[in-house]
């Protein structure tokens, strides 16, 4: 079972249908994929990982080993509470917090803003694919996740998931789904814990190839899809032979954004059926969608049948 990939050089040309079928399935089917030429510069994305991987020797990786988390573990005491990961969250949207991140080095913060700057670009555009696919206009999601603010919150949680002892105790991070919009991470090209559940079994998540962003749909585009589109339960599991670098970027909704069904996707509801009858009378041998419009708007204050 492969994740799907959605090769972003084919949205300008004689592939773009198919390319937009398969983004439209991979949300709908899988609630997550793999984007290949995204145009985010990938040395800049080579030198953010080394970056954090060098924080984390220098400033992390000792007090997780001594922490309660460690400690529990080699206890061998009760770990199904606690997930074997040390992280911090850095926000870019609205305002950036990344200057009060404790012994972050210049270069990281910068390395980190040139980033986001880029990632930014393919979590709009994916944002406008995910509209126009659920036939909504391509500024729906990003009008929805702004709310009265001048757009989407942003933010990054960067996790180590620390090379572990006894990996069959814990988990890397616990079974969830994502709380927020689209997901877009950047992740070790080398040590694999990344796992999706579809059709009843955990999916492994490799590591990408080229850098690839690996993106998943979270619970308010699951909502603002009226269910067409899946947030999907996830997990990392910890491993022995070494650690794991994730940098997870979210792009949300503000915090007083009023999120709901887009009323296009919604079906009509609270109507009579002597009225339903009346117009599927004159319309029973055309294409259901204009009947249930139709009847959205008549129960909208709209109260004209079509002969």
């Amino acid at each position: 079972m492969e994740i799907p990939v959605i090769d972003f050089s084919n949205l300008n040309g004689d592939k773009r249908g198919d390319t937009m079928a398969l983004l439209h399935e991979a949300c709908e089917k899988w609630g997550c994929f793999m984007v290949e030429n995204h145009e985010i510069d990938t040395q800049l994305m080579e030198k953010l990982k080394q970056l954090i991987n060098t924080y984390y020797e220098e400033d992390l990786k000792e007090s997780f080993y001594q922490s309660e988390i460690a400690k529990r573990l080699e206890k061998e005491q009760n770990t199904s509470d606690i997930d074997w990961e040390i992280t911090f969250f850095i926000w870019h949207r609205p305002t950036s917090n990344i200057n009060e991140i404790p012994n972050i080095s210049r270069e990281l913060c910068q390395t980190m803003d040139e980033y986001i700057a880029q990632l930014l670009k393919l979590g709009e555009k994916l944002s406008e694919l995910m509209s126009e696919n659920l036939g909504l206009e391509k500024d729906y999601i990003k009008k929805a996740f702004s709310g009265s603010g001048e757009g989407p919150a942003v933010g990054t949680k960067v996790a180590k998931y620390p090379q572990c002892p006894r990996p069959e105790l814990v988990r890397g991070l616990r079974e969830h789904t994502d709380a927020g919009g689209i997901i877009l991470l950047l992740q070790d090209d080398k040590v694999p814990g990344l796992e999706f559940f579809k059709d009843g079994k955990w999916v492994e998540i490799p590591p990408p190839k080229n850098n690839a962003v690996f993106v998943n749909t979270g619970d308010q585009v699951e909502v603002l899809s009226n269910g067409l589109y899946k947030s999907v339960v996830h997990r990392v599991m910890p491993d022995n032979s070494g650690s794991r670098t994730s940098i997870a970027t979210f792009y949300n909704p503000i915090g007083d954004a009023i999120i709901s069904p887009a009323p296009k996707l919604l079906y009509p509801s609270n109507f009579r059926y002597g009225d339903y009858l009346k117009l599927y009378g004159s319309t029973k041998f055309g294409e259901k969608a204009p009947r249930f419009e139709c009847m959205k708007n008549m129960t909208n204050g709209h109260k004209n049948i079509p002969a």
